[in-house]
């Protein structure tokens, strides 16, 4: 009887522990930040919904004044913005994705941010949505200089640009809509790492051999380009000119060589490179090359321009929508001290790709895709970098 008294105290007393633990775990569980450290909007309820211990109030603020958010230096932030805005305003592309890997990679962002994609789920997204906004305002301030100079120069065939631009419209405005707070830190990097990858590889093949054997035209217009350049210093004499107009088909010439597209199939092209760039939270241009110098086959120096304005009209639309309809979130200080930087470095791109070859300007695009590319796609969707990032 003493033996079964005892046996029957020990199994209340195991099963009132189990019970409290389970009571007690529900309660942790449960436990939230509960502070939105007047953040407010869709990022300071995502904080507060965050489980308690994820976020330490105590701890210094960092980017968009979250505590213990990445702190980003100011200096470094400066100069990477003025690679980011020559980069772009050289290639016609690479501005937001080198954004995103300044964002992501060198200001610690995207490791932070990855950090919650099982313990606040939502926090993690509206941070993805913010990065991926932070990295258009960089492109659309360079695109928009890019723009001016490379018309002043006659190096932008407007009438393309103008088509592809009006057709990011739609694909730049209902992407974040759609999009934003249901995309993960790692979806989102991996997609960005693969679409840049296989972008790169194409514009490789373009490099080789049989890839300029279709590109007679863009060669001879280059090369006349670059012979001004050599004897008159400026090479803007014979720039772009528009020679037909009409609904099925557009003409222009370059330094004598003739180039033509059709309208509405480029309004549906802007519309496609619209939607894939604003998922990613880049301006395009690395579509937009491809585009340019595979299906209308122009020739670099035209096509950063060119580039550079479908971009513009797209990022003016992106960027107004993730503030609208997604609400994400502005670090204005940094924002600030980036676009001085992207300032400089879009003055100075377009008066040093004249002295670069056009072929040297698509091995510079390729190697800078494959490689960051190859990078995020590994990390996104394998958690590991396969090559030094």
């Amino acid at each position: 009887m003493r033996k079964k008294n005892l046996l029957y105290k020990a199994s209340l007393f195991v099963l009132i522990i189990i019970l409290g633990g389970l009571v007690f775990g529900t309660l942790a569980s449960a436990a939230q930040v509960g502070n939105d450290f007047g953040l407010g909007g869709k990022l300071g309820a995502a904080i507060a919904k965050a489980p308690a211990g994820t976020i330490d109030p105590n701890a210094p603020k960092g980017f968009l004044g979250i505590p213990g958010a990445p702190q980003i230096s100011p200096v470094v932030a400066f100069l990477w913005a003025i690679w980011v805005g020559w980069i772009f305003s050289t290639v016609g592309a690479f501005g937001g994705i080198m954004a995103g890997v300044g964002h992501m990679t060198i200001f610690g962002l995207g490791d932070y941010t990855k950090g919650f994609k099982k313990t606040a789920p939502e926090f993690n997204k509206v941070m993805t949505d913010s990065i991926r906004m932070a990295n258009q305002w960089l492109v659309g301030l360079s695109s928009g200089i890019g723009s001016l100079n490379y018309y002043r120069s006659k190096r932008l065939a407007w009438p393309l640009g103008l088509a592809l631009g009006f057709g990011s419209l739609l694909g730049a405005y209902f992407i974040p809509l759609l999009t934003g707070g249901k995309i993960s830190f790692s979806a989102y990097q991996g997609w960005f790492g693969l679409a840049v990858f296989v972008v790169g590889g194409f514009i490789l093949y373009e490099t080789t051999p049989k890839g300029q054997a279709g590109k007679k035209a863009a060669k001879a217009a280059a090369q006349a380009f670059e012979k001004s350049v050599k004897e008159k210093g400026a090479g803007t004499d014979e720039g772009i000119k528009v020679t037909k107009w009409g609904l099925g088909r557009i003409e222009f010439s370059f330094f004598g060589a003739e180039f033509g597209f059709n309208p509405v199939m480029a309004f549906i092209g802007g519309i496609v490179i619209a939607s894939i760039s604003a998922f990613l939270g880049v301006g395009g241009g690395f579509l937009y090359v491809p585009y340019l110098t595979s299906i209308v086959g122009l020739p670099m120096f035209v096509v950063a321009g060119t580039s550079a304005l479908a971009v513009l009209i797209s990022m003016i639309t992106s960027i107004t929508s993730y503030l609208t309809n997604t609400g994400a979130a502005v670090d204005w200080t940094l924002i600030g001290v980036e676009l001085i930087g992207i300032f400089i470095g879009s003055m100075i791109g377009p008066r040093t790709q004249k002295y670069i070859p056009d072929i040297w300007l698509k091995r510079l695009f390729v190697v800078l895709a494959l490689y960051v590319g190859l990078g995020y796609f590994s990390k996104g969707f394998f958690g590991q970098a396969w090559v030094p990032m």
